[in-house]
C-alpha cells in the first residue's frame, strides 16, 4: 500500500518537479569549483556554493545556512591542500552524511618558495593550494568531480562522462590558446611584479615569473618610500609589467610607469570568479582574461 501511495503521489507531480527532485545536490566551497561542477553535472545536478562570486575563500566565515546546505547535499566538492581551513568543523557541525570529494586529488602540490607572497600563515615550504591556476591541473579537478558524481549518482553516469569529455576538450583548447598568446614573447621578458598570491602554478606552467614587490605590505597603501623601492626594483630587474592591486591611486601608477617604462596591467583574477556582468564569470573566461591582460602588458 505504501509503495502504491508513493507511486500515485509521484505520478501527479509536474514533470519539472519530478526532475528537480531527482537532481544530485552538490555543494562546492567556492565559485571556481561551482563552475567546474556545473559543467560536469549539467542539468542533472543542483549546484550551490558556500563562497560566492567575488568572495575570498581564505578568510570566509561559515554561517548556519551553510551547515544546512551541506546537511542537505549528497556530494560536497572541496579544493583541499589546506585551502578551506574552516571546512572540517562546518561539515562536522552540519551532521551531514554527504560524500566529500577532494578536487585536487592526484595533483602534485607546489611548495611556496622563499620570499614569495602567499599569506601571513603560509611561509616557505608550505603547500600552495591554488592548483586551478594551471589549466592542466584544472583538467584533473574536472576528472575528479566527474568520478565523484558518477559514484554518487550511477544512474546518470553517462551524462556526467559526456559532459566532462566536452568540457575537457574546451580546457585543452584553452591551454593551447594560453601558450599561443605567449609564444611571441621571449621567456626572459615574461616577468611581472604582482602582489597577487595565487599564480604560482600558472607561472610554472607557462614560464612567467611573478616577482614580489620589495618593501610593500599587501595590507596598506604603499608609502612614498615603498614606491621608490618598487621603481628601483623594476629598473634593476628590467621588469616590463606591473600588476599591483594594492596601488589603487592612479597617480602612483602613472608615476611608476613614467619613471620605469613598465606597462601597468589591469586586474588579474585569482581566487574567485565574478558575477555574470563581470570580466570573469567562468573559469575559462577568467583564464582568457588573465592571459590577455598579461600578454598585452608584456608586449608593450
Amino acid at each position: 500500500m505504501l509503495c502504491a501511495g508513493l507511486t500515485a503521489a509521484s505520478a501527479i507531480l509536474p514533470a519539472s518537479a519530478q526532475q528537480q527532485a531527482a537532481k544530485l545536490k552538490v555543494v562546492t566551497t567556492f565559485s571556481i569549483l561551482r563552475d567546474f561542477a556545473g559543467n560536469v553535472g549539467g542539468d542533472r545536478v543542483e549546484v550551490t556554493t558556500l563562497v560566492g562570486s567575488n568572495g575570498d575563500v581564505h578568510v570566509y566565515t561559515p554561517t548556519t545556512g551553510d551547515a544546512e546546505m551541506i546537511r542537505n547535499a549528497r556530494l560536497v566538492v572541496i579544493n583541499g591542500l589546506g585551502l578551506e581551513g574552516w571546512l572540517p568543523r562546518l561539515v562536522k557541525s552540519s551532521g551531514s552524511n554527504a560524500t566529500v570529494a577532494v578536487a585536487t586529488h592526484g595533483i602534485v602540490p607546489r611548495k611556496v618558495t622563499v620570499g614569495e607572497i602567499l599569506s601571513r600563515d603560509r611561509g616557505a615550504g608550505s603547500v600552495d593550494p591554488h592548483g586551478w591556476q594551471s589549466v592542466a591541473n584544472a583538467k584533473v579537478y574536472v576528472a575528479n568531480i566527474r568520478d565523484a558524481m558518477v559514484a554518487a549518482d550511477p544512474a546518470d553516469a553517462a551524462t556526467y562522462k559526456a559532459n566532462a569529455s566536452a568540457y575537457l576538450a574546451k580546457l585543452e583548447a584553452l591551454d593551447h590558446d594560453v601558450r599561443q598568446a605567449l609564444a611571441s614573447i621571449p621567456v626572459q621578458r615574461r616577468m611581472v611584479i604582482s602582489t597577487h598570491d595565487a599564480f604560482g602554478y600558472f607561472a610554472a606552467a607557462y614560464d612567467i615569473t611573478f616577482v614580489a614587490p620589495e618593501g610593500v605590505s599587501t595590507e596598506t597603501e604603499p608609502s612614498a618610500r615603498d614606491i621608490a623601492t618598487i621603481i628601483t626594483q623594476i629598473k634593476k630587474e628590467k621588469i616590463p609589467a606591473v600588476f599591483l592591486e594594492n596601488v589603487s591611486d592612479p597617480r602612483l601608477m602613472r608615476q611608476i610607469a613614467s619613471e620605469t617604462g613598465a606597462a601597468i596591467g589591469g586586474t588579474l583574477y585569482s581566487d574567485s570568479l565574478t558575477d555574470e556582468k563581470g570580466e570573469a564569470p567562468s573559469y575559462i573566461e577568467m583564464v582568457r582574461h588573465n592571459i590577455r591582460t598579461i600578454a598585452s602588458a608584456l608586449a608593450n
